[in-house]
């Protein structure tokens, strides 16, 4: 059994940590903005291939004290990095976390490839490049108070970062919270889905993608452990046939995205066909104030301009009494969910909430509102 160490948005460590149980991980113990499991290598990659929450899965190699940059360099040299590191390979380092002396994130990664590029000069008379864009190792390195955690990346880039969405709109939704949200609303493709203020689509995108149960790395060219020597390709192959074979063949239940712009909806419904959802999600222009409930009962969610990147707040207070209105008028039997990071225009809303649920949107504290519509 390997050690892991799944990194998570804030505030999802829980809901990380059940997706991980469910896919067969062990000794599972959440802490803050991420979660520890162990399990064998074909665990490693069926999470990185299916985990919609997780950012990335990192496999730690040792821990130990660093105090400053002379410690850093000396114990990243302790190591014997020929056993994942050639010459002829690229690396790149990310850090994250500080202490007093190492408080510059760039200054603490040149030391540690600065300490592997002198050993493989030592030991070959050659050393790795840097590539910070697609490397064939890529290091984490993390430092809280005077401890430093070295672990490998198997995930490579983001796991939010699916591979089906090269257009956004304007500042978009992570994936990974989008999929939080939608497990936070219990939402299992049982019922009709309805985002009213869907952008470039990441919300009905991944309800979709729920829905009919695809994996979303299904979508990515490459992971991280790809590169590694241990790579087993036969294993990832067998875990990507079964994952292909998974899917359903249809949506239980009808999703549905509206937005007031025509230009963001095209990005929407190109996003929809890179993966695989171009006939599965109806997206159509509508101004809010004209929205009309596409089914007798299910669930709504949206994530509106809260002031604090689009929009003015004092200007959104009518825009919130207005889909307060029409979500009380005209969706009685719905479930509606408003994600907001503004309380004050969540009171303009003007409905009862019966949950209030905390989450972030990135470093933006915010609550996804419940509210029950009869």
């Amino acid at each position: 059994m390997n050690q892991y160490f799944a990194t998570v948005a804030r505030g999802l460590e829980p809901i990380a940590a059940q997706e991980l149980e469910k896919l067969g991980a062990k000794d599972v113990r959440p802490e803050f903005t991420g979660v520890h499991f162990s399990g064998d290598l074909g665990l490693l990659y069926r999470v990185n291939l299916w985990s919609r929450i997780i950012f990335r899965v990192l496999v730690p190699l040792r821990e130990f004290r660093c105090v400053n940059a002379q410690m850093l360099y000396r114990e990243v040299q302790k190591f014997s990095w020929e056993e994942y590191l050639t010459p002829e390979q690229s690396l790149a380092v990310n850090c994250t976390g500080s202490n007093a002396q190492l408080n510059h994130t760039h200054f603490t990664a040149l030391q540690v490839k600065n300490a592997i590029v002198d050993q493989q000069r030592e030991q070959f008379g050659e050393r790795s490049n840097v590539d910070a864009q697609n490397p064939d190792l890529l290091i984490n390195l993390h430092i809280h108070e005077n401890q430093a955690i070295l672990s490998l990346d198997s995930s490579g880039g983001s796991l939010h970062r699916r591979g089906y969405r090269p257009a956004m709109g304007i500042a978009p939704l992570k994936e990974t919270l989008a999929a939080a949200i939608l497990e936070m609303a219990e939402y299992d493709g049982s019922l009709p889905f309805y985002d009213p203020l869907c952008g470039s689509g990441t919300l009905p995108l991944e309800a979709g993608l729920k829905a009919l149960n695809i994996a979303p790395g299904l979508f990515r060219e490459k992971f991280g452990f790809m590169s590694w020597k241990n790579y087993d390709e036969a294993l990832w192959e067998e875990i990507v046939g079964e994952a292909e074979k998974a899917d359903l063949p249809a949506l239980k239940a009808p999703i549905y995205g509206s937005d007031r712009d025509g230009e963001v909806l095209k990005q929407a419904r190109n996003n929809a066909m890179n993966c695989g959802l171009g006939k599965d999600i109806q997206f159509s222009e509508k101004e809010l104030y004209f929205i009309e409930p596409p089914a007798d009962s299910g669930i709504l969610i949206c994530n509106p301009p809260y002031g604090e990147r689009l929009g003015d707040a004092e200007e959104l207070g009518d825009f919130y009494k207005l889909m307060g209105d029409v979500f009380k008028q005209r969706f009685k039997g719905w479930t509606a969910y408003i994600l907001t990071g503004n309380k004050e225009l969540a009171k303009r809303v003007g409905l009862r909430t019966a949950k209030k649920m905390p989450v972030f949107n990135g470093s933006i504290a915010c609550t996804l509102l419940k509210y029950e519509l009869y």
